[in-house]
């Protein structure tokens, strides 16, 4: 048992993780047959902390990843390829790109792609796509980097059954420091011609009385503010963000996964897909994987025995897995409520077409530092995002993280072999409500429109996806209070499926903080 005291002291300066260099787990594929005390499934943010602190705690780690390792560039010198050019390595087992915007100006931008292991994978439900990094490093790969807190007052509603004073006197603290969270620099932000198009949208919220505010990213902006002065090589001024960013964003590769290196406890199996968990016969359980080549194809199927099994595999990878599980009698004791519980956490986007005078710039970082919070009064977050098109669009977008009440289950269903998700495009509606009451109000006293060439033909909302999926195994639901399953003693969910649906802003710091939470609490009482 390790104890409290100990606990935080292995811990070590966390505000140091930002600083280290990348220095990726020890990679190699898990043998056939290989007993190891702990097992986790994805290696995003959930993954991440458990995998650092159970190193930390003496604990040897497996980490299996279904992704490949990024770690090797490609013929262009570079690991990720640019966001405004997708090629084999933007797409998780596409021939066809599925790009979030999907027109513009009129034109269709999805091309035809090499079928490749590529970063982002648009997996598509009934009424949904959602979009998942795929990696070594999971979502931290192929997001923004916004890295927000909750506002305190609306905690209680994300997660009712965890302590607020300790998340944000302990944890949330904790978790940003060990992401390497800081704020631009909001001097050198007013006069940055990369972010011409936020200040844009600060006037136009606030000329419509809407609270504008700056939030904290994982960027490191001494880089970017050299990357503007051209001193080294571009990254977010070159508009790298959902297909990874090869310079200045400090992924979970660069902060938790090279802190858990640094332990030597861990090892990581990229291209590594779980295929099923149940009770070893000797206790412990059996994990059977298949390992893939970088077309997807299972180059070998193997059977390995954990102590203990950590679900990492984000909501949608985890729910997906536990749904098949209880379904077809592997773990026959999970409960009633997994796959329950899924949400989008509001996702919707709109742009907007701005006159001639309201210029949003050719040069856009990829990397949002600010919002329009309207969630007290209309249930929105707007995040003002950029449109890092190399060229004058006289449009400002956004992405707004709305209350959204609507709640979906995944199902397995045994004629297809899969398991489905019932989500329906038109709760989406509420989500439109929600952004309507920011950019009709900003469009009205701006004199100005929704655009409509971004999503298809005369679309103004994207309201078909969502890049924050939560919930399907729910805390204090289909887990105990600190992500252990129902039934089956030794199996833990520690990523973004314990969140029912909605988080109120950009979810990987509120994921990550709770993994701190509960991961602390395992260790405590469970080794």
């Amino acid at each position: 048992m390790v104890s409290r005291r100990r606990f935080i002291t292995g811990t070590g300066s966390l505000l140091a993780a930002a600083a280290l260099p990348l220095r990726p787990a020890s990679a190699a594929p898990i043998p056939p047959g290989a007993h190891v005390p702990a097992l986790i499934i994805g290696s995003g943010y959930g993954g991440s902390v458990t995998a650092l602190r159970l190193a930390q705690a003496g604990v040897d780690v497996h980490l299996v990843e279904m992704g490949m390792a990024w770690d090797s560039p490609g013929t262009d010198g570079k690991i990720f390829a640019n966001t405004t050019r997708p090629d084999y390595r933007s797409f998780w087992l596409r021939t066809r790109t599925k790009q979030p915007l999907s027109n513009f100006l009129g034109f269709p931008l999805d091309k035809d792609v090499p079928r490749h292991t590529g970063i982002l994978d648009a997996e598509e439900f009934g009424g949904i796509t959602v979009y998942q990094g795929r990696g070594v490093g999971g979502g931290s790969l192929v997001n923004g980097g916004m890295a927000v807190t909750p506002r305190r007052e609306n905690f209680g509603a994300v997660l009712p059954s965890v302590d607020v004073d300790e998340m944000y006197d302990v944890y949330y603290p904790r978790a940003n420091a060990g992401l390497g969270v800081t704020h631009v620099d909001q001097a050198w932000w007013e006069s940055a011609p990369c972010y011409q198009y936020a200040r844009v949208g600060r006037k136009h919220a606030q000329r419509s009385g809407f609270p504008f505010v700056f939030v904290p990213n994982v960027y490191d902006w001494e880089y970017m503010k050299q990357e503007a002065a051209g001193a080294v090589p571009k990254s977010a001024l070159e508009g790298e963000v959902i297909y990874g960013n090869n310079h200045g964003k400090k992924t979970l590769q660069k902060t938790y996964l090279a802190r858990a290196a640094a332990t030597g406890r861990v090892t990581v199996s990229p291209l590594h897909k779980v295929r099923s968990v149940s009770p070893a016969a000797g206790g412990g359980y059996t994990v059977a994987i298949d390992q893939l080549d970088t077309a997807g194809n299972t180059t070998a199927t193997k059977t390995v025995t954990a102590d203990r099994v950590f679900f990492a595999a984000g909501s949608v990878g985890t729910s997906k897995l536990l749904t098949m599980l209880k379904a077809t009698g592997a773990l026959p004791g999970l409960n009633s409520e997994i796959g329950k519980g899924w949400g989008d956490n509001g996702n919707v986007m709109c742009g907007r077409a701005n006159h001639m005078w309201d210029a949003t710039g050719k040069l856009q970082s990829a990397m949002p530092t600010a919002g329009i919070d309207n969630w007290a009064a209309g249930g929105a977050f707007a995040e003002v995002a950029p449109l890092p098109t190399g060229i004058e669009t006289y449009a400002s977008f956004y992405l707004s993280i709305t209350k959204n009440p609507h709640r979906a289950e995944f199902s397995w269903n045994a004629a297809a072999g899969r398991v489905e998700l019932n989500w329906q495009t038109a709760w989406k509606q509420p989500s439109i409500d929600a952004a309507r009451t920011i950019f009709d109000k900003i469009n009205a006293k701006e004199g100005t429109i929704y655009r409509t060439d971004l999503f298809g033909s005369s679309k103004i909302w994207g309201d078909h996806l969502t890049y924050h999926p939560l919930g399907g195994a729910v805390l204090n639901r289909a887990t105990d209070n600190y992500g252990r399953l129902h039934g089956h003693p030794g199996l833990y969910v520690v990523d973004g499926s314990l969140i029912p649906g909605n988080t109120s802003v950009n979810p990987f710091v509120t994921i990550t903080a709770l993994a701190e939470r509960n991961i602390e609490k395992i260790i405590a009482t469970d080794l």
